[in-house]
């Protein structure tokens, strides 16, 4: 009979089992009795062996005869243990950082590179980080370079480098709801770097040059037509009166005159010039 089909009050467990657990118990009574005997009748040298301290930023998980112990993780301060059935764990409280080892990762558009980042998290459950993962650093970090790995091959070069930001903030989003089992938050996720193969790195500063010399040709284009319907503005004024060419003329003469020039260059009009040669 499976457990959905026994009703309230019912146990699944077979006699043998309930003699094993009743059996187990008893054992683990008589072994907490032998403990504290122990150590009341080693007093005060057995308090070198019951009494532990954990810093403010840590805390203890106590585990006792391979059980782990009702109750949240001990700390900060003192606490204590009954000797030769206890053991604990320290967990630290405070944010962790590592370095994501250089990736090599191939863009949506076909282009390697390699990017690494940076990681920031802490434990937030003590006793879920010790009983639900072997090493949850280690795990986090192998979990962190994966996932830099699948969200980086879905973008294209162009994003990588101008949506960091967002991407730190996908990388970190995932990486925190996976690490929830284990008792690990991660606060933050940067992309420290990203590094272009040499002949990318060419052929993109080709193309910024290109880009910045035709910019140039283009302003230098617009400045020249600027120029022209200004010079074109002044000859119409010139043309309405014949006495203003004579006084730009001696304008020019006087600017001459005064850079100390031993030869000064006279222009005539062409309209002179044109009643000689008949």
């Amino acid at each position: 009979m499976s457990a959905k089909d026994t009703g309230p009050g019912y146990s699944s467990s077979t006699p043998q089992e309930q003699d094993d657990g009743s059996a187990n118990s008893c054992c683990v009574m008589a072994l907490v009795f032998l403990s504290y005997l122990v150590a009341a009748c080693t007093l005060p040298f057995s308090l070198f062996y019951i009494i532990k301290v954990v810093q403010e930023y840590e805390r203890a998980v106590i585990f006792r005869m391979g059980r782990l112990l009702p109750g949240p993780a001990k700390g900060p301060g003192v606490f204590f243990i009954l000797p030769c059935i206890d053991s604990f764990t320290t967990v630290d409280l405070r944010t962790v950082s590592f370095d994501v080892p250089p990736q090599e990762i191939l863009s949506k558009d076909s282009v390697t590179i390699a990017v690494d980042a940076v990681v920031y998290f802490r434990v937030m459950n003590p006793t879920i980080s010790i009983t639900n993962v072997e090493h949850y650093k280690h795990s986090t970090e192998l979990l962190a370079q994966t996932t830099l790995r699948n969200i980086l091959g879905t973008k294209s070069l162009g994003e990588i480098l101008s949506d960091r930001e967002q991407i730190s903030h996908s990388i970190q989003s995932i990486l925190d709801e996976a690490t929830d089992p284990w008792g690990v938050k991660v606060e933050r996720v940067e992309v420290k770097d990203v590094k272009l193969p040499v002949q990318l790195q060419r052929a993109m500063a080709a193309e910024a040059e290109a880009s910045r010399e035709a910019r140039a040709k283009v302003i230098a284009a617009e400045g020249e037509r600027n120029a022209s319907r200004a010079l074109k503005e002044a000859a119409d004024v010139i043309a309405e009166s014949p006495s203003a060419l004579q006084l730009r003329y001696l304008q020019t003469l006087s600017a001459i005159s005064a850079e100390k020039n031993s030869t000064i260059i006279f222009p005539l009009p062409i309209e002179m010039m044109a009643q000689w040669t008949k």
